[in-house]
């Protein structure tokens, strides 16, 4: 059984907000933790709690745990105001079936989430919508956030591993199953190592924050006495002006910005949205990826993208499965 949700974010669990038109409940679902609030009809986030997740858990304890977050948003009086209800969850997902099999949750293996979450007594009425993390991630910030000036851009959660969004045309653009923009995955080293999903040299494998550390170790750079070896560490030494680990953050910076230039070549980008605990290293990435993406995005109408760092943080996930569902809320449809 999860154990008692705790309450977190700007609003908390007692939020003064009257809400003046429906509300949309929303499900944050990744491998350390359940979040869940409602969200208005504006992007504000009224109420947040979460749950651990029990990552090693098989599917029934894995719902469980959803199903309490769930239980605890509909015990708030503000649920009387919900008319939908939108799921961010950590991928690969399939939005045509409703599944989910997320790879840092191996009791979840083409599970039907959507339906299972529709099951629960306070959802049974309302329309359910699922989505993956990093394309809530996108719809958050397209909605409420640092994407929202542009009609093209591309979102990315650079962290553990790398996930992506797009909004194309002033639309967010999820492909048949929800997977369209998933740059982690496009291979960026031919010949490089191969990666989990069956490819090699993907870009998750040379940039995401597990590449930055392996890379960091590789050159031999070394943790300091906390023995942190995380990339957040290696951020702190590159800031501190360490060699290893400000190459470590430029080849990382690097395969980031081939990766970005390809995506702008193919679609026609105004700006890339960076965000996850990566993008938290500031100017340590963000100076290499801008030096980087001017040497690979030569083209005419490529040369202006902007690079721009995400603004809703921990917020993003639950603002970005509200945003997926708002299309399903009564008068939308």
């Amino acid at each position: 059984m999860a154990g008692a949700a705790t309450t977190a974010g700007p609003a908390g669990s007692a939020a003064t907000h009257t809400p003046a038109g429906p509300l949309i409940a929303a499900l944050d679902i990744g491998g350390t933790k359940i979040a869940g609030g409602l969200v208005d009809t504006d992007g504000t986030l009224l109420h947040r709690l979460q749950v651990p997740t029990p990552a090693d858990g098989d599917r029934h304890e894995l719902m469980t745990a959803v199903d309490h977050v769930l239980d605890d948003l509909a015990r708030l009086p503000d649920w009387q105001h919900v008319r939908a209800l939108g799921i961010g969850c950590a991928g690969p997902v399939d939005i045509a079936a409703g599944t989910v099999s997320p790879v840092n949750l191996p009791g979840w293996r083409g599970f039907p989430l959507r339906s299972e979450a529709a099951e629960h007594p306070a959802v049974r009425d309302l329309p359910v919508v699922l989505g993956g993390d990093a394309v809530a991630m996108t719809a958050a910030e397209h909605w409420r956030g640092a994407a929202r000036p542009y009609r093209n851009a591309l979102c990315l959660v650079v962290s553990t591993g790398i996930g992506a969004g797009l909004v194309l045309d002033g639309r967010l653009r999820t492909g048949a199953t929800g997977n369209a923009g998933h740059l982690g995955h496009i291979s960026i080293d031919y010949g490089g190592r191969p990666c989990p999903c069956g490819s090699h040299g993907c870009l998750e494998g040379l940039a995401s924050g597990t590449a930055i550390a392996r890379t960091a170790a590789e050159l031999g750079w070394r943790p300091g006495p906390d023995g942190d070896t995380t990339a957040g560490a290696v951020a702190i030494a590159a800031r501190a002006g360490d060699p290893l680990a400000l190459t470590a953050y430029d080849r990382a910076a690097r395969a980031l910005a081939a990766g970005i230039a390809a995506t702008a070549t193919l679609v026609e980008l105004e700006a890339a949205v960076i965000g996850g605990g990566v993008a938290k290293a500031g100017s340590v990435l963000f100076d290499p990826l801008t030096r980087h993406l001017a040497s690979y995005a030569t083209l005419s109408f490529t040369r202006g993208l902007s690079l721009v760092p995400a603004r809703l943080g921990t917020d993003a996930g639950l603002v970005g499965a509200a945003a997926l569902a708002r299309p399903a809320l009564p008068g939308n449809r």
